[in-house]
């Protein structure tokens, strides 16, 4: 019988939150992630380009908890919204993304 080496499982994270919305866009600009693309009519827009052979980026966005709902689909009760807009990353930290790190003790959705 031959001992198989088992590769420890990765650990989730790391996750960031941001302020809001407009502040991880500006973040992902600061750090290159954002680019510009233009469409067969010639108009230009940002794309964020979030899996690259050096990054993945999982834009999480705003997370809420709980609420209930009747059998019809009605809200009864509102969920509560978690402060901030939420990212997972993989890959060398950009500058100064140290400061926007959290550790969930229940992250909402990891990589697979």
């Amino acid at each position: 019988m031959t001992e198989e080496l088992l590769e420890a499982p990765p650990v989730p994270g790391p996750f960031f939150r941001f302020a809001d919305e407009a502040a991880w866009l500006d973040a992902a600009r600061t750090a290159g992630f954002m680019t510009t693309v233009t469409d067969e009519d010639g108009n230009e827009s940002e794309q964020l380009q979030a899996y690259t052979h050096s990054h993945a980026i999982d834009v999480v966005g705003i997370i809420t908890e709980g609420g209930e709902w009747d059998e019809d689909g009605t809200e009864t009760v509102a969920p509560t919204t978690l402060d901030g807009f939420h990212i997972n990353y993989l890959g060398d930290l950009p500058a100064n993304w140290e400061t926007f790190e959290v550790k969930p003790d229940s992250p909402y959705r990891v990589f697979a």
